[in-house]
């Protein structure tokens, strides 16, 4: 049916070649249709006031820190390669060696500042751009003589001028301070609060002081931050996880966000990344359209109201706007009808796209929506022995979402946030599965549908021990084509004329009924039926499910969620 590329990179081997292996996605990327003239997304740059940036993708190597004889658990680091002509670097980058070179930095040049605005304090208004005044060494490897460096290694912090920030680290190989020229700090107004993200890497040596390296993300995310990131890492010569920064992130300042998607832009994106939603084989529980669900039959309850009522078409009754506020919900049909749309129809089904900026309007979100009637009961799985619940997890109603990152720079997908019940995760690229050209696969779960990015079964609980819910996921006969399959429900930043918001999407209360029941009392039985010396490890592991698998109720719409707005849960 499909021909699958399972997308691999081969591991950097050898480091002192300098050129690591670069991952990229397996077709080029098209030609998007006509935006602004010279100005839009993919263009390139990205205006941000009186700055403009431009994102580098190519590097130099400067040093490197192997935990490991293959060099594998180590890190490397790198300055930006061809920066054009006008534009400045802003610091460093760095990435562990267990992937492929994929990342980016900013680099930045003022542009004339707009006459509309005025964020200068001061008479004359300061530069954007200013050198530094000096370097601080924050670490060094000293003398290199330990095996897991690649010879010395020196990490300098720019000292920004009064008013200014520095928004990345230097790393050379000799203890002689950069030029001062280096790199640029940007001025205070200009600039966001950032904090420090995931760890790359965390030394401890009787040699030398700990070395902790983290990547960095702005602290003011979602549809409305403004914070966008450099792509450069914090340094610290100590461990701590809740220390201050003392680098900064850019902030946009171009309400018009004139880098993201048009609507022609936005379908041609979609045509060409929307991934395949596979089912599992075994899927009792199957998507279908919205518009199909109220046509055969939901029905709207009201609290204090005893009457029942028929959803209209396009669901013009539903009640908008609000909160969710338990006054009302939506169940299935009342009728003989209730035993086919429970589970669902696949044929009418579509993902229902969410278009918003990510990271300062420098990334474009599509948050894509699945409706499924019903989501079914969950299996415990206790190391090999596997428990059908009866009723826990089991609800009317299921709306799930997986979002796709965008870079505006370049147009290219950069990363798939995989929605997983109460959490998820970020994937970039170069680990997803792709079915064809640049179509990546989506995996959701049976009777759950959440979303995974390769097949196999995840445990919700402890995997260590083999003890949780299952999550199986698997390719089949049953999916969903994105690509083709879709209908953009949202897109804000466009203006209220561009896409027109559906009738049930006002609708912020819940997609089928509370139902509350003592599947405490199940779950005891199973516990207790257990040998003893697992029973511990089984009751700690039910301690920290999500209160939700415990009760049957309906979710609330995308509009009600909280990445609606904000950002995604990473």
């Amino acid at each position: 049916m499909f021909g699958c590329k399972c997308f691999r990179w081969s591991k950097i081997s050898d480091l002192s070649s300098r050129e690591p292996d670069t991952f990229l996605l397996p077709e080029p990327i098209p030609q998007w249709p006509q935006g602004c003239s010279g100005t839009g997304f993919a263009s390139g740059t990205i205006k941000l006031g009186e700055l403009e940036v431009h994102k580098i993708s190519k590097f130099d190597f400067v040093w490197g820190c192997n935990l490991s004889q293959d060099r594998k658990q180590g890190v490397s680091f790198y300055k930006p390669r061809g920066v054009p002509d006008g534009f400045f670097s802003l610091g460093h980058y760095c990435q562990s060696n267990k992937k492929p070179l994929r990342g980016f930095v900013l680099v930045a040049r003022e542009v004339a500042k707009p006459e509309a605005e005025d964020h200068c304090s001061g008479n004359p208004c300061l530069p954007a751009l200013q050198n530094p005044l000096d370097y601080t060494l924050v670490w060094s490897s000293n003398d290199g003589t330990e095996e897991n460096f690649d010879g010395s290694g020196y990490f300098w912090l720019p000292q920004p001028p009064e008013g200014y920030k520095a928004l990345g680290f230097i790393v050379t190989t000799n203890p002689v301070k950069p030029e001062l020229g280096e790199v640029k700090c940007v001025r205070g107004d200009l600039t966001d609060e950032c904090e420090t993200y995931r760890l790359i890497l965390k030394t401890s040596s009787v040699l030398s002081e700990v070395l902790a390296i983290w990547s960095i993300r702005p602290r003011h995310r979602g549809m409305h931050g403004k914070g966008i990131s450099v792509g450069t890492f914090f340094c610290s010569s100590y461990w701590s996880t809740g220390q201050e920064l003392n680098i900064a992130c850019l902030k946009n300042f171009d309400t018009s966000l004139q880098a993201m998607p048009n609507l022609d832009q936005i379908h041609a994106i979609i045509r060409h990344y929307g991934p395949t939603l596979f089912f599992h084989p075994s899927e009792t529980y199957l998507p279908s359209s919205v518009q199909w669900f109220l046509d055969n039959g939901a029905m709207l309850y009201t609290r204090g109201d005893s009457v029942a009522k028929p959803i209209e078409p396009e669901g013009s009754n539903l009640p908008g706007g609000g909160t969710n506020d338990g006054q009302c919900w939506i169940d299935l049909p009342s009728d003989v009808r209730r035993d086919i749309v429970i589970f669902g129809n696949l044929e009418s089904a579509k993902l229902y796209v969410h278009v918003k900026p990510a990271l300062g309007g420098t990334f474009t979100d599509l948050a894509m929506w699945i409706f499924c009637p019903f989501n079914g009961p969950a299996t415990l799985k206790v190391g090999v022995v596997n428990v059908p619940l009866s009723k826990v997890g089991q609800h009317v109603g299921d709306w799930e979402h997986f979002t796709l990152r965008v870079s505006n720079c370049t147009g290219e997908l950069w990363s798939i946030y995989f929605s997983q019940h109460s959490g998820g995760e970020w994937v970039d690229a170069y680990d997803l599965e792709f079915i064809a050209g640049n179509k990546a696969i989506v995996y959701s779960s049976k009777g759950g549908h959440a979303s995974f990015p390769h097949p196999g079964t995840y445990i919700q609980g402890s995997s260590k021990l083999g003890i949780g819910i299952r999550n199986d996921v698997a390719r089949s006969n049953l999916y969903v084509d994105s690509s083709t399959q879709y209908e953009i429900i949202a897109a804000q930043y466009l203006g209220h004329e561009a896409v027109s918001e559906p009738c049930w999407l006002q609708y912020m209360r819940e997609w089928g009924p509370t139902i509350i029941y003592d599947s405490r009392k199940e779950l005891e039985k199973i516990v207790n039926r257990l040998p003893i010396m697992v029973r511990n490890s089984v009751q700690s592991i039910f301690d920290k499910l999500p209160m939700e698998l415990f009760k049957e109720e309906g979710p609330t719409g995308p509009k009600e969620k909280n990445n609606w707005f904000g950002d995604e849960r990473w």
